[in-house]
């Protein structure tokens, strides 16, 4: 789209008014957004069009239409993060810093987009603002708690959105819906102006249709940021360059190994075979079955019920009749951990990042299914895995959490399978080796591994 407005095959106007177009047609049954920007975008394709009718060189995301998951801080609107409008602040006095950084680079917003309560939830099953349907089936969840990120980028409603991911939320959505997600590492891009769930676990990230796309977006909305302190990425570094040379010459010298044990234990034959075809493609060398990742998924639900508990909990004692009634119990039960129980998750984090960060001196990438089944179906109570039956909401996030839980960039790529329905796996890198992630993910697009959605197909 950045290449056609600025050759002039098509206009920033254009796009936008075609976005708003299948928004109109298509959204009032999948409930991706829940605040629309319409004034905003037509305004900010005008000022596009306009620097192209001056001759002015455009920035890499010119006229490009994208949306953000409803934490993010987008001016005169209210940040919901999901919750009860009635309980929210005024409206926001400043753009997120990346929603800023999207703006200078060319982009034009369409609006916010819906998500679990308070980014507590792997299906996007909001009480208040309504339940976002899978755009491949509305039978079934778009995932979460990024799920009007995922449904949104799928239906074709916007080219790129930005998520959060705490325990999953960006690489849940990218394997119900079919699409890519990159979750970078802890700190890669800013969360200044975004509300916070899980400090110490929270990541940003986007959503699009391709590794490139992913690439180019992560480059431009690098850069340290003086509102979030863990914000450690300079901006600068190529990662749409090593994806292009990924297209361009395949796998390489990549040293891959796939995750066993635990992953293969809960994961459903689907995701399974989804992992196994990765690793055939990437020419995987090895399996690893890797001792306490259980406990590392419970230190996950230990730090996340603690932070979030906590940052909640004055909302829940002024207002727990209007707080998501999916959320509220938990959250009330997560301001009652003991501090040594925090600790201890906290002291475990690091021992398990180490010996995580030993393979990767064996290893440049890591391969494990993104999600145990396919997008299940709106309220589903359980998922019927091989490692026993387990309650559904809090287990699709089963293979992500060990993973968020120590801040590993991964990039979600979508597989077909024998259904009609896509399933995600995860390309796990180093801290700071997002480039590894996403030229894997190029390879395996490349060789027309992975899942298109079917109106692309359709042109």
């Amino acid at each position: 789209m950045a290449e056609g407005v600025a050759g002039g095959e098509v206009s920033a106007r254009e796009l936008a008014e075609a976005s708003f177009a299948r928004m109109d047609e298509r959204d009032g049954a999948l409930l991706a957004y829940t605040d629309q920007t319409r004034e905003r975008a037509l305004r900010e394709a005008a000022a596009v069009d306009a620097q192209r009718a001056r001759g002015e060189a455009l920035a890499p995301l010119a006229g490009v239409p994208y949306a953000v998951k409803n934490l993010f801080d987008i001016v005169g609107l209210p940040t919901l993060a999901g919750g009860h409008r009635a309980r929210t602040a005024g409206p926001a006095a400043a753009d997120a810093t990346l929603v800023a950084r999207s703006a200078v680079a060319g982009a034009c917003l369409l609006g916010g987009l819906n998500m679990d309560a308070y980014a507590y939830g792997f299906t996007t099953e909001n009480s208040f603002h309504g339940v976002t349907r899978n755009p491949l089936d509305p039978t079934r969840v778009a995932g979460g708690s990024s799920g009007g990120s995922g449904a949104a980028v799928a239906a074709g409603l916007c080219a790129f959105s930005l998520g959060s991911d705490t325990n999953g939320s960006i690489r849940v959505p990218a394997s119900f819906c079919g699409i890519y997600g990159l979750k970078p590492t802890y700190g890669g891009l800013s969360r200044g102006g975004s509300m916070p769930f899980v400090h110490s676990i929270d990541h940003v990230g986007p959503f699009a249709r391709s590794p490139r796309d992913l690439a180019r977006i992560f480059d431009v909305l690098s850069g340290l940021d003086p509102r979030d302190q863990a914000c450690r990425r300079v901006a600068g570094a190529a990662t749409e360059a090593a994806v292009l040379q990924a297209q361009l010459q395949g796998p390489g010298a990549l040293r891959v190994a796939r995750l066993s044990g635990y992953f293969d234990q809960w994961s459903g034959p689907e995701a399974r075979r989804a992992s196994e075809r990765v690793a055939q493609a990437l020419a995987a060398s090895d399996e690893l079955d890797i001792a306490d990742v259980a406990a590392a998924r419970a230190g996950a639900f230990v730090i996340t019920a603690s932070e979030s508990g906590q940052l909640y909990r004055p909302a829940l004692q002024a207002w727990y009749e209007d707080m998501e009634p999916n959320n509220r119990d938990r959250m009330l039960a997560g301001s009652l951990i003991p501090a040594s129980w925090y600790v201890q998750a906290q002291r475990f984090r690091q021992v398990f990042l180490q010996r995580l960060q030993d393979y990767f001196e064996r290893f440049d990438l890591l391969i494990a299914p993104a999600t145990p089944v396919v997008a299940t179906t709106i309220a589903q109570p359980e998922l019927d895995l091989p490692g026993g039956r387990v309650p559904t909401r809090p287990s699709i996030g089963l293979l992500t959490q060990p993973i968020s839980f120590i801040g590993l960039p991964v990039v979600a790529v979508p597989l077909p399978t024998d259904t009609a329905l896509p399933i995600g796996v995860q390309l796990i890198a180093a801290p700071g080796r997002e480039d590894v992630a996403l030229a894997a993910a190029a390879v395996l697009e490349a060789q027309g591994l992975c899942f298109r959605q079917p109106w692309i197909r359709e042109g």
